[in-house]
């Protein structure tokens, strides 16, 4: 396929306790053309972040050890990786989840079961196509 892919070669990071919600989206952005790095949990991502430098991060709020909203508060924190744009994952739909993401520094707000649509929006919406 020699279409032209907006997506192609963007590193996007999902960081999710459950394998389903990880091989899903896994899925849905190799499809698209996107490199994809997996974290089972917060202490996991922030092992790999600094390694692959991922262009945009999915984490799902609900997680052991360290949650959604901690994961991305110290994403934030990091000079680094502040720019990085930080998507929160959540089965709640509710006001003060969205309002406590953005507090963190969260970008945006996917509630799950996400569809391929809505996740690939989301990656598009944040990261600079190169053209």
């Amino acid at each position: 396929m020699a279409d032209h892919n907006p997506l192609s070669g963007v590193k996007v990071m999902v960081i999710d306790d459950s394998n389903t919600i990880r091989r899903s989206a896994e899925i849905f952005l190799l499809q698209a053309g996107c490199t994809v790095i997996l974290a089972e949990d917060g202490f996991d991502a922030l092992a790999k972040i600094t390694d692959h430098r991922p262009d945009l991060v999915f984490v799902d709020i609900m997680m052991p050890r360290l949650d959604g909203y901690q994961t991305c508060a110290l994403i934030k924190k990091n000079a680094k990786f502040a720019a990085t744009p930080v998507v929160m994952l959540s089965s709640k739909d509710g006001l003060f989840d969205r309002a406590r993401g953005r507090m963190v520094g969260s970008d945006q707000y996917l509630t799950k079961p996400f569809t391929k649509e809505s996740l690939l929006k989301a990656v598009a919406a944040h990261v600079k196509v190169a053209a």
